[in-house]
């Protein structure tokens, strides 16, 4: 059980990439007040717990309301996985983590509340934290122990995000923009293995006769 903690931590932490995601709510949160702040880092991971957990309990039964195989949905996921690390490791806002032109025109006009759009999504809760969060509910279909155990170590991880935002200026004074993105790359790196992985399991599992 230690093993799968361990596992399901690496996986949350390099997806949901608590440290990388500070410099973001800093410059979304620049003119805040200490207390709206807070509030504003309290709502957001509040917002991305409810999201991930909606996903814990009906993303195996979608995928098989939908006719989705986990080895399909691995090598899918692994795909997704792997562009959010490309987007890591070169250290951009764009891609699959950053809202689109169109939504960013969308809110140019009004104050939009950061706490859900864009902190919890698709910062937060991601694309890349959904896929983990079926990917390991899924492995672990039949033990409920073990599912309890993943959803817990997702939720440790979210408490580390909310607690990474309140001393994030403290965080950026120690990293500094340069040594966050250094983290995110490497970060990044992993992930992309980890991606590269799901995606070879996946395959594995579609075509047996590959695995020898």
């Amino acid at each position: 059980m230690l093993e799968l903690a361990l596992a399901a931590f690496a996986n949350f932490f390099i997806t949901i990439d608590p440290i990388g995601v500070v410099p973001f709510f800093i410059a979304l949160t620049a003119d805040f007040s200490r207390e709206t702040r807070r509030a504003t880092a309290l709502k957001s991971v509040l917002t991305a717990t409810t999201i991930l957990l909606v996903f814990t309990v009906i993303g195996q039964p979608l995928l098989h309301y939908l006719s989705i195989t986990l080895p399909a949905f691995r090598v899918a996921g692994g795909v997704l996985l792997f562009m959010l690390a490309v987007d890591m490791v070169m250290a951009r806002e764009g891609g699959i983590r950053a809202p689109t032109p169109k939504e960013e025109e969308d809110t140019a006009h009004r104050r939009p509340d950061v706490s859900v759009f864009p902190l919890a999504i698709p910062l937060i809760a991601g694309p890349g934290a959904i896929t983990s969060t079926i990917l390991l509910q899924a492995q672990s279909a039949g033990d409920p122990m073990a599912q309890i155990v993943t959803a817990g170590v997702m939720v440790g991880v979210l408490a580390l995000v909310a607690a990474c935002f309140v001393v994030a200026d403290s965080i950026m004074g120690f990293l500094g923009l340069t040594g966050v993105n250094v983290l995110s790359r490497v970060l990044g790196i992993v992930l992309a293995a980890l991606a590269v992985n799901n995606v070879i399991e996946g395959l594995r599992a579609s075509f047996p006769l590959w695995g020898g």
